[in-house]
């Protein structure tokens, strides 16, 4: 089996943990921080992904690190992971988690590309105006490039909506020098 698939597998087994406890983002963020922690932290990265200590010993690290500040079926559920030798999964299956809360909540992302630098006003202008078109909650994740001039363009997935000037101006020269 891929990795995608195994992931994804353990992030559908554990969204269905987080929605009997009623804490999506709680688990989610939990999650999270250990990826995060696994990229950071080289010690606890090698530590978990060498064969020479027992699951056993990485399985009461986890817990004791994880005790006071996780749920205790979050923490089996950590643990289950190291059992099956599946710990160096950990980062993908959050973000695999993280993409099934978005669709448990009817969420999506979009990247929208700026000219300059947006005020929270207009942040929440394009977030709704986005919500309209897709007919879902959308956040935007903006980068500014001064190239486009004006306008936005936007992605999300494999869509792309063009509305900056600089795409206009070409669309004006190309009618200018055809005519």
């Amino acid at each position: 089996m891929r990795s995608t698939t195994i992931a994804r597998n353990y992030a559908e087994a554990l969204l269905e943990l987080a929605k009997r406890a009623k804490d999506l983002r709680g688990w989610g963020a939990q999650l999270l921080g250990i990826a995060e922690a696994m990229e950071r932290e080289e010690t606890l990265r090698v530590f978990l992904e060498t064969p020479k200590v027992s699951a056993a010993m990485k399985k009461e690290v986890l817990r004791k690190a994880l005790q006071d500040r996780a749920p205790s079926k979050f923490v089996r559920f950590v643990e289950s992971v190291v059992s099956h030798r599946r710990q160096m999964l950990i980062p993908e299956i959050a973000q695999e988690y993280m993409h099934l809360v978005d669709q448990a909540e009817d969420r999506m992302h979009a990247n929208v590309i700026v000219a300059r630098e947006a005020d929270e006003k207009t942040r929440k202008l394009i977030a709704d105006r986005l919500g309209k078109v897709f007919n879902k909650t959308v956040v935007p994740h903006l980068t500014v490039d001064s190239r486009i001039l004006g306008g936005v363009v936007v992605r999300v997935g494999d869509t792309i909506m063009d509305g900056s000037v600089r795409r206009r101006l070409g669309v004006l020269k190309h009618k200018m020098l055809s005519t």
